[in-house]
């Protein structure tokens, strides 16, 4: 079918292209389909049709209390002095709450008002008024009342009023059915064995718990290779069984992106590439009437592209509005450069640090998935903003409950896996309390320290001069505050090599082979000081390193280049090398202590933190990972 208003990779704003693709799809054909379900299993579900109550609630005259059943009349003339004897079966009838009142009683008196003078009979000090401590017919729900009206989604407490209404089954409509359809003749599933060249497919797995999420019926089909007819007819196959279809990869301008074509060749595409960073070479096409949207490889664009275009396609199905997500205004820890070409989502780390709640970015590329795990929240930066300063307040979407974040400890600066185990540790003991980190090097933690953005910050920094470790650096650039080190591990850095050490890598003094590929800390972080230290003592010059303006943030990522064979070394941790299966060259021992305010010594998070640092099972834990010394963990150093 053609389509004059197909532009390839376009880039039209966010907004735009929903309003635009959502007014092209037809959902009348499915609204004409409902289905009777019971009442018990219809939560969440929208109804199709009003629905009136069968029978009134209650269908008789109730007693609400625990008491006796009187004829209000006969108790008329009792007060505190004056009593008045009621027999039971003439004057009254115990009777429990939700009993059936009979004639001719009108009234109920609650039982710790009455005094029992035997099996017979009973003494009031209070008349009763007529209808008193009753629930009339219909006082809840009237036979014939709407209970509730059509498009409604069934909440909990519908479910009760609709039972209590006696209605058994409920028409609603279907859930929409959505086929999602991985692609790539490099992906497979996590049960094969993963050999180099491959991907491991988890994208649609994913997806699936998100259409779950929103309401709707995921149904996963097998890979499809990167070939244009087994691609065409995975597609209609699935727009044949489903409402919804997703294509995963090939939504870009690869030469075997073939998605396009072929949905230009079966359908119609609407929009091709929206100004959104990630997420930007999304397809938006039909295809028999129903919508089908191809969805770019990297994780990151692919969770963000479900979002801004399948769960408002989900909820249009089930007649729902789109709900804003909350935002809270934070502070950002630092810039957050951005395009003018893009609307840019910028995942955040939140914590709260005495009274300002503090926003540091985390990676931003589109295969980060990750980042998506450690984010507390989202920056949109709109498209006519280049970004904004650090110390800028501004709105962050929550991903996660703003509770969550209070009970979080920041930790800014250096990384090592032991934060990682220190955090988990810390929620398995205490569920309440949580460890959000964001690695920017020790020098960075020590200027989020200054700046107040940070609980804790990890440092590992040397004074060239002594060979001391972090103090000096304390002292020269928080000169003044009350500060305290709280001393953590001793940690083995050195050369990480690939396995088995083939370039035959003996020390800091072969940086300088032409034949060697190096990769480097960012600056600021203790392993590059460190590294400099060495560097210089050897009078080696870095212009002189191939690779030495390659930075990586984490001793992960370098380990990772390494095994990756983009490069032959880094200077790294023990714990980073045999992570990776990579052989390791010891340099040094350091110290990996954690910066802290001394005010912050006395908060309860703090204190526990201090209780699983200290505590036999996380010391057993690091022991045996190696290339860690533990000697003094726990103990604090006022500075």
């Amino acid at each position: 079918m053609k389509d004059s208003r197909n532009i390839y990779l376009t880039n039209i704003p966010l907004k735009e292209a929903q309003n635009q693709y959502i007014k092209t799809v037809n959902f009348n054909d499915f609204y004409k389909n409902t289905e009777k379900i019971p009442v018990y299993s219809s939560l969440k579900r929208v109804s199709a049709k009003p629905v009136f109550a069968v029978k009134s609630s209650p269908n008789h005259n109730a007693a609400a209390m625990d008491g006796i059943a009187v004829v209000a009349e006969k108790t008329y003339g009792a007060t505190e002095m004056t009593s008045v004897e009621l027999k039971i079966e003439e004057d009254f009838t115990y009777i429990n709450t939700g009993g059936q009142i009979k004639e001719p009683y009108n009234a109920v008196i609650m039982i710790e008002d009455i005094i029992k003078i035997n099996d017979d009979f009973v003494k009031i000090h209070e008349p009763a008024k007529p209808w008193q401590h009753i629930r009339p017919i219909g006082e809840d729900i009237v036979a014939g009342e709407l209970i509730i009206s059509a498009n409604h989604q069934i909440r909990p407490v519908d479910i009760g009023a609709l039972l209590a209404g006696q209605i058994r089954t409920v028409e609603v409509y279907p859930l929409p059915k959505v086929g999602i359809i991985p692609t790539g003749s490099e992906i497979i599933n996590v049960e094969d064995e993963l050999e180099a060249g491959k991907i491991i497919e988890s994208n649609t797995s994913m997806f699936a718990a998100m259409i779950q999420e929103y309401n709707g019926i995921p149904k996963r089909y097998p890979v499809v290779k990167d070939n244009f007819e087994e691609v065409k007819n995975s597609i209609k196959q699935a727009v044949k069984e489903n409402d919804v279809v997703i294509i995963n990869a090939g939504s870009s301008a690869g030469s075997k992106d073939f998605t396009v074509d072929v949905l230009r060749e079966i359908g119609e595409v609407i929009i091709h590439g929206v100004a959104t960073k990630p997420g930007k070479p999304v397809i938006l096409a039909l295809v028999d009437g129903k919508p089908v949207v191809g969805i770019p490889g990297y994780p990151v664009s692919a969770y963000f592209t479900i979002e801004f275009f399948i769960k408002p396609l989900i909820a249009k199905y089930n007649k729902q509005m789109m709900t804003k997500p909350e935002t809270v205004k934070a502070v950002l820890s630092r810039r957050v450069v951005s395009s003018l070409k893009h609307e840019e989502y910028v995942r955040m780390k939140l914590g709260k640090v005495g009274e300002k709640l503090i926003a540091t970015p985390l990676e931003r590329g589109a295969g980060v998935t990750m980042s998506l795990v450690r984010a507390d929240g989202v920056l949109v930066i709109p498209q006519q903003l280049e970004g904004y300063d650090g110390g800028k307040e501004v709105d962050i979407q929550l991903m996660k409950p703003m509770e969550e974040v209070t009970q979080t400890i920041v930790s800014i600066g250096s990384h090592d896996m032991v934060m990682d185990l220190l955090g988990n540790q810390l929620h398995q003991i205490n569920s309440q309390l949580f460890l959000s980190s964001a690695h920017v090097g020790s020098l960075g933690g020590i200027m989020a320290m200054k700046k107040q953005e940070c609980h804790i910050a990890p440092i590992h920094l040397m004074d060239t001069n002594d060979g001391e470790y972090n103090k000096s650096y304390v002292q020269q650039y928080l000169k003044g505050q009350s500060m305290a080190l709280i001393k953590f591990v001793g940690r083995s850095q050195g050369l990480m090599v690939q396995r088995g050490n083939p370039k035959n890598i003996k020390g800091i003094e072969d940086l300088q082979r032409k034949d060697l590929q190096y990769v480097n800390r960012q600056r600021g972080a203790g392993t590059r000081i460190l590294l400099d230290y060495y560097i210089n003592n050897l009078q080696i010059d870095p212009s002189m390193i191939t690779g030495y303006e390659r930075e990586m943030t984490t001793h992960m990522a370098v380990a990772a280049s390494i095994a990756g064979g983009t490069a032959d070394l880094g200077m790294g941790v023990y714990s980073a090398a045999v992570t990776m299966g990579l052989d390791f060259i010891p340099i040094a021992w350091e110290d990996y202590d954690l910066l802290i305010p001394q005010e912050l010594l006395k908060d309860e998070k703090i204190i526990g933190l201090l209780e699983v640092m200290r505590s036999k099972e996380f010391i057993e834990h690091i022991n045996s990972l190696g290339g860690y010394k533990i000697d003094g963990i726990g103990e604090i150093i006022y500075i």
